[in-house]
């Protein structure tokens, strides 16, 4: 009898989280190492979230809680989905969970039966096809190119849809491309959404308070009110607020889902870290003044990097709408050989030979579904961008 599930045998460990691990062991060995993999702000949580942590533990709130969320969380969240999305929820239709992974893994083994799909846009953030596998279900990758902006097209969902697609996940502004969806855009996908009654939204809106140069987020719900009974809204306060450690993601959608989605963690990880919770009501109902700072410094990180990397040759970096990452084709070096001996076949290889000769962790584009590219995490220093991407230019200069 073998010891791991067949299940298990489908899926792999997070690229992202074995770059970073790979990163962090150079740099304790003593080598000097810039991660560019980890996909988390370098703010600090804003002092009135944590003051608000500080006064739930002063004041006695340390014990279990209802299983998805206490009230006065959820009751936070309706209210933010109305004010920021238009959207009209109920406490009842609202999860709370240690995380959005956790909100998506939940939504999905509640739902999936053996054999169903799951449409996915790629580049993809990593876990997406993975917790489909886990979920029995089969993902089906629908590629969105850099010709298209790293935006999926209408046509190519069109033709990614079958009579066994369960779900198509949605995610704007994206990891890892940081490419936003204008309403128009995400129009011309609800629309083909429409045409197929059975096919369920998880739209993942983790990223959508990093928004730049104008760019309007909108989301599919908001869109298109007759997807509204079949759409999975998530967010989180990871992100916008530099909570990631906190752990606290949550979603809207029909009851019955929602109510699926508590009986999975309820056999789980029963409820999200109180405290964090109490804190989340704080970032959500708090000020949200250091919103705009904090972009502003976003955006002259991303001019940076942008400027940076497209002045290699072989090298295509389009500007992204949103989030913290650029992805990079690296079309133009594949086939060379790097100045340390290491043939650049794939964007693997690349990524490792950089790793290695130049002390710059990123992650390979192959991770996310397309290739040739890697990923950039811009959510560091100036300084530590400034030095990172010379060396990335150095290395580039020096395939031949």
């Amino acid at each position: 009898m073998e010891l791991l599930s067949a299940t298990l045998v489908r899926v792999k460990p997070s690229p992202t989280i074995a770059v970073t691990t790979k990163a962090a062991e150079l740099k304790a060995a003593g080598r000097d190492v810039i991660g560019l993999g980890a996909g988390e702000p370098d703010f600090d949580t804003p002092q009135n979230i944590k003051d608000a942590a500080v006064a739930a533990i002063a004041s006695g709130k340390t014990k279990y809680t209802a299983v998805d969320g206490i009230p006065e969380l959820k009751q936070a969240i309706c209210e933010k989905f109305k004010r920021d999305n238009g959207l009209d929820y109920k406490p009842s239709q609202v999860s709370v969970a240690s995380g959005g992974k956790q909100i998506l893994y939940n939504a999905l083994m509640a739902t999936m039966n053996p054999g169903e799909e799951v449409v996915i846009p790629a580049p993809y953030w990593v876990s997406y096809p993975d917790m489909v596998l886990l979920a029995g279900g089969e993902p089906v990758i629908a590629p969105a190119t850099l010709e298209d902006d790293f935006k999926l097209t209408p046509e190519a969902l069109e033709a990614a849809i079958t009579p066994k697609t369960k779900w198509f996940i949605f995610n704007s502004p994206s990891n890892p491309t940081g490419a936003g969806y204008s309403r128009e855009e995400l129009k011309g996908l609800t629309d083909v959404l429409l045409r197929h009654p059975h096919v369920w939204v998880m739209s993942d809106d983790m990223y959508e308070h990093l928004a730049y140069d104008g760019f309007e987020f909108c989301t599919p719900a908001q869109i298109e009110p007759a997807l509204y009974d079949r759409t999975l809204t998530v967010n989180g306060v990871s992100k916008a607020y530099a909570m990631t450690g906190w752990r606290i993601g949550y979603a809207a959608g029909p009851e019955k889902l929602i109510g699926a989605m508590r009986k999975i963690q309820s056999q789980s990880t029963s409820n999200p870290c109180t405290i964090s919770q109490w804190a989340a009501i704080e970032a959500l109902n708090g000020t949200q003044d250091y919103i705009a700072p904090n972009n502003e410094m976003f955006v002259r990180r991303r001019n940076l990097v942008v400027s940076m990397l497209n002045e290699i040759e072989g090298v295509t970096c389009p500007v992204p709408e949103g989030a913290f990452y650029v992805y990079p084709s690296i079309a133009g070096l594949i086939g060379k050989t790097s100045a340390g001996g290491a043939k650049i076949e794939n964007d693997e290889a690349f990524a490792t030979a950089l790793l290695e000769e130049t002390g710059v962790a990123v992650v390979f584009g192959a991770a996310f579904g397309l290739s040739p590219n890697f990923r950039v995490s811009y959510a560091t220093s100036d300084a530590a961008l400034k030095e990172a991407c010379g060396r990335i230019q150095a290395f580039c200069a020096g395939c031949v």
